[in-house]
Formats: structure tokens, sequence, C-alpha cells
């Protein structure tokens, strides 16, 4: 991969602790460079992006180029933040990947409407997730040109 691809910083939001470590060792085994940062809902995921309370160091908290969001989670969930991200123009341009266990079209739909940018149910397997962290690598960061802003 090039010096451009190692710099996309990876945000994700996701309760579940076993998913947050799965989806670290996962990118480290899918070989994609990217810096992985972990929140654990929709509140710490806002606070990160707009660098308030503990993500107010911009060196701790840099503005991602990808976001992985689970929808269930507690305080705010990732469908109310997906909406808070598309309706503010600093933000909008980041692509939002829903990454979560749901397979309901009512979701699929729902996260669409609100601005995803792509929906993935979450693999069971390690390797599955292996996978697609490849997969999704070589899509959004070696054939999708992203936004630098």
């Amino acid at each position: 991969m090039n010096k451009k691809t190692d710099s996309i910083v990876i945000l994700m939001a996701d309760d579940d602790p076993d998913a947050r470590l799965m989806a670290e060792e996962a990118l480290e085994e899918s070989r994609l460079k990217n810096e992985l940062y972990l929140v654990k809902d929709g509140e710490e995921l806002m606070d990160f992006l707009h660098r308030r309370n503990n993500y107010r160091d911009p060196e701790s908290s840099p503005r991602p180029g990808i976001i992985l969001l689970d929808l269930n989670m507690p305080r705010k969930d990732g469908r109310e933040a997906l909406r808070e991200i598309k309706s503010e123009p600093s933000l909008r341009s980041i692509p939002v990947i829903v990454l979560t266990t749901s397979k309901a079209e009512e979701d699929i739909l729902r996260t669409y409407n609100l601005g995803a940018n792509s929906f993935i149910t979450k693999p069971i397997t390690f390797e599955g997730l292996v996978e697609v962290l490849k997969k999704m690598g070589e899509y959004w960061f070696q054939i999708v040109k992203l936004s630098e802003q």
C-alpha cells in the first residue's frame, strides 16, 4: 500500500469490547496499515468527531477518513449518530460504513436513507471479518477517492 493509503484513519463505534478487539486483530491480520480508533457508543463518537470531553486533543482524535458504525449501542445508537453526522456540513463527507449484526431489511433501508455509504452485516467468524476488512480496504482505500477535508 502507498503512503496515502496508510494515512487514512478508521474510527469504529461499537459497544461490544469483543467486537472492538476482534476488529483490531482483523485489521492487523488483513494487513491494512490504517490507524484504528475505537469508541464505545454514539455519544463518544460525536465527542471524538467534535473534539469534546476526553477527545479534545487533535493528536488523539484525528479526523477519520472512514467511520465503522454499529447500530445498536447504548446512550446514542448508531442511527442517531448517523443522522447527526450526515446533517452536519463539517462531517457529512466522512464515509460511514454500518457494520452491524442486523440483517433486517428495515435497518438496511433506514440507514441508507440516513446517508450511510455502505451496510455490512458483521461476519460471525474472525476469518470472515478479516476478509471483509481486506475487501473494504481495497475498495475504500485503493479504488475510491476520499475527501481530505
